[in-house]
């Protein structure tokens, strides 16, 4: 979402570092650029590849109540039509009675970049707003810059390991069917999702988005109803004003022993 309700703002700012501490952060966390390989359709293939020190996580692209989504701005590299990130499957984690989702450790985000000249190379150049937690969470920017030559042509092994971890499809899960029921509650809607999919073992966790960024949407309840995951969630406008919701534009991301990221719902 693009701004905060303020019970979430005020959430987040209990666990931020009074203003003024002379703390500093940089040593917490290293950003590179992993300069990747020219694949075979055009695109080139490289990484984001964060280092964080023990104990600290940062945030997946839907990050929870706790949670700060990192911004990434690649206006200013050479010979770049788009990047797209290709998420790893992310963790759930629990602060001050939150959820989060997101990484720690070493952190390696895939990037496709679709070039504007196939046989050149490529000056990739970001400016990453994302946020880093341990006892505070804490926005923090990041700036990488790398060439990125068209002559790579060999893969590179952590970027190929976390492409590979990327969530299955619902094809690929063998999800059989998904459906939404949406029911008016006061200042928003009450989203009821059903999965039908064979289960994996583990506690499985849900994630839902919307293709709206104004609409918030609360952490879900899940659980298993027989072959059917279920889950339960609040959507609220960011303005407090009515929506409709596209179901077309609902994502749902399972989290468990295998991750699964489903687009639409009937």
């Amino acid at each position: 979402m693009n701004r905060f309700f303020p019970a979430l703002a005020g959430a987040l700012m209990a666990l931020m570092p009074a203003a003024g501490a002379a703390e500093s952060y940089d040593n917490v966390i290293q950003a590179e650029l992993r300069p990747g390989w020219r694949a075979a359709d055009g695109d080139h293939i490289a990484a984001l590849h964060l280092r964080l020190s023990p104990g600290w996580k940062t945030y997946w692209r839907a990050p929870g109540d706790a949670g700060i989504p990192p911004l990434f701005d690649w206006r200013n590299g050479r010979n770049v039509m788009s990047v797209q990130v290709e998420w790893p499957a992310p963790q759930v984690f629990y602060q001050s009675g939150m959820r989060s989702v997101g990484y720690s450790s070493d952190v390696i985000l895939p990037l496709r970049i679709d070039l504007r000249h196939g046989g050149q190379d490529v000056r990739l150049s970001g400016v990453i707003d994302l946020g880093i937690c341990k006892e505070v969470c804490i926005p923090h920017r990041v700036r990488v810059e790398a060439v990125l030559p068209a002559s790579a042509r060999k893969p590179d092994p952590a970027i190929a390991a976390a492409m590979a971890d990327t969530p299955y499809s619902a094809s690929e899960a063998g999800v059989r069917a998904v459906s939404c029921e949406v029911t008016l509650i006061d200042g928003g809607v009450l989203l009821r999702t059903e999965i039908d999919m064979p289960r994996n073992g583990g506690r499985e966790a849900t994630v839902i988005e919307t293709a709206n960024p104004q609409v918030w949407v609360a952490e879900p309840n899940s659980w298993w109803e027989g072959s059917r995951l279920v889950s339960e969630t609040r959507l609220l406008h960011a303005d407090g004003a009515p929506f409709a919701l596209d179901r077309s534009g609902v994502r749902i991301t399972v989290l468990g022993t295998q991750a699964v990221d489903i687009q639409g719902c009937d």
